[in-house]
């Protein structure tokens, strides 16, 4: 990759410096999807041990450019993103990532590959990282930013997708914990 090309992905992934997602943070701030995106790659860091027959390296890899097309998008909450808001973003991001050098372009297409199919343990964990943040960002957030929705969502959402994983499972009964406890205080 030249020196051009490497700043011109820099340029393109800092938009989601200023990309806003649907979650404030404990202050009230609205919070970037650059942000959600580095605390997942810190926590996918902090399972080295835990995880350690699963290549962190690769998950860490996912969690950093795996919303790089809402650079194009912007972000839309997973519980008002249609299939034609996915289509979009998907084809928006496949054009960028093509106008890309081979071995990044090669690098990048063969982990979004790897995250859509969800086939492999990487991938899997990726995923539970990627919602669980978004559970922990709300039991951070004043529970008066919340959307009427996400109290129900907070209590349900992404059982299923830490099921493979009895130590995720465990963790994200200690965020329904958390939420819990956060609803029946401040109500």
């Amino acid at each position: 990759m030249n020196v051009k090309e490497y700043l011109e992905i820099l340029h393109t992934a800092e938009r989601l410096k200023d990309t806003l997602r649907h979650c404030t943070t404990s202050k009230r701030r609205t919070e970037s999807v650059a942000e959600h995106s580095w605390r997942i790659s810190l926590m996918a860091m902090l399972l080295k041990s835990e995880f350690s027959d699963i290549d962190i390296d690769k998950v860490i890899k996912m969690c950093l450019i795996h919303d790089l097309g809402e650079c194009f998008t912007g972000d839309i909450p997973t519980f008002a993103k249609t299939n034609d808001d996915r289509k979009r973003e998907d084809i928006l991001l496949e054009s960028w990532i093509e106008s890309l050098s081979e071995g990044i372009k090669g690098e990048f297409s063969v982990l979004f590959a790897e995250m859509n199919t969800q086939q492999t343990k990487e991938a899997k964990l990726f995923k539970a990282l990627d919602k669980l943040e978004a559970l922990i960002q709300h039991n951070e957030s004043p529970l008066d930013t919340w959307s009427e929705n996400e109290f129900e969502l907070n209590k349900t959402y992404a059982f299923d997708t830490v099921a493979f994983s009895e130590w995720l499972t465990e963790l994200r009964k200690a965020i329904l914990d958390e939420t819990l406890k956060k609803i029946a205080n401040e109500q």
